[in-house]
């Protein structure tokens, strides 16, 4: 996909992520729909590309704001591009969290990308070339402790895509699945880092995540898993489930303890 002929719905356009991904979008002449509940972490980019990037707000679990969503995007004159960016974690054992904050993530990461991406698909259908990006992460591959939940969420998630992709195979609509590993965002609790930090875990930048993602879109890649050993990981994981089983096991005493912190509840994707 050419890049500057992009015309795009960006979800959890206020993130970490998102924001950069944004960034490189409008760099590469992309028309942009920045979708965030939050204007301000925008702001600077809104007056940087004021003729590429627009804002929506819309909380994605509501139909109406999905509504409002495919509005703004037929306004644009139609979309090529759909990336589903927006997210929320939670660093704890399961009996740690509310069923509150268990639901909030089932809602945001894979029950909101899946209904937007099926109103926004007859849209895309009309483009002579579209992508759907669906943001996931190496946990969608790798179950870890400290992290059920959001790792149950980040499966299905790969798994819509997967399947969306075969579903999508006579049409003009191609499906990228990205799995970023650990990346400095805000959605890293002060636990959270703390494990990242004693297990001495590579930390991207955003930036360099929105590099790799913007590369893969224009490349009409299907995949893009990140970092090493991360990658390696997910390979064996897949083949020799019992290695890993074993590793993480030695960490449980750690995670166990750390996620004994206070819970960031921080909800920004």
């Amino acid at each position: 996909m050419r890049l500057s002929d992009a015309r795009v719905v960006l979800t959890g356009a206020s993130g970490g992520i998102g924001l950069a991904i944004a960034t490189a979008l409008c760099a590469s002449g992309a028309q942009v729909l920045a979708v965030a509940r939050h204007r301000a972490p925008l702001e600077g980019l809104l007056e940087r590309y004021p003729l590429q990037l627009r804002w929506v707000s819309a909380d994605l679990t509501f139909l109406a704001d999905r509504r409002k969503v495919l509005a703004a995007a037929e306004a644009l004159g139609g979309v090529n591009l759909l990336i589903n960016a927006a997210g929320i974690n939670h660093f704890a054992m399961l009996e740690q969290l509310d069923d509150s904050e268990i639901n909030a993530m089932l809602a945001l990461n894979i029950s909101a990308p899946i209904c937007l991406t099926k109103l926004l698909l007859p849209t895309l259908q009309q483009a002579a070339s579209a992508m759907v990006v669906n943001v996931g992460s190496t946990y969608g591959s790798i179950g870890y402790p400290g992290y059920a939940a959001y790792c149950a969420t980040k499966f299905a998630l790969r798994g819509f895509s997967e399947a969306l992709r075969r579903e999508l195979a006579d049409t003009r609509v191609g499906v990228l699945y990205v799995a970023p590993r650990a990346t400095r965002t805000r959605m890293n609790s002060p636990a959270a880092q703390a494990l990242n930090d004693a297990l001495k875990s590579n930390v991207d930048d955003p930036h360099t995540v929105a590099a790799a993602v913007v590369q893969a879109i224009a490349d009409e890649r299907r995949d893009l898993y990140l970092g090493w050993p991360e990658r390696f990981f997910v390979r064996l994981n897949s083949l020799l489930p019992n290695l890993v089983d074993r590793a993480l096991h030695k960490q449980l005493p750690l995670i166990r303890r750390l996620s004994d912190k206070p819970i960031d509840k921080d909800p920004a994707p």
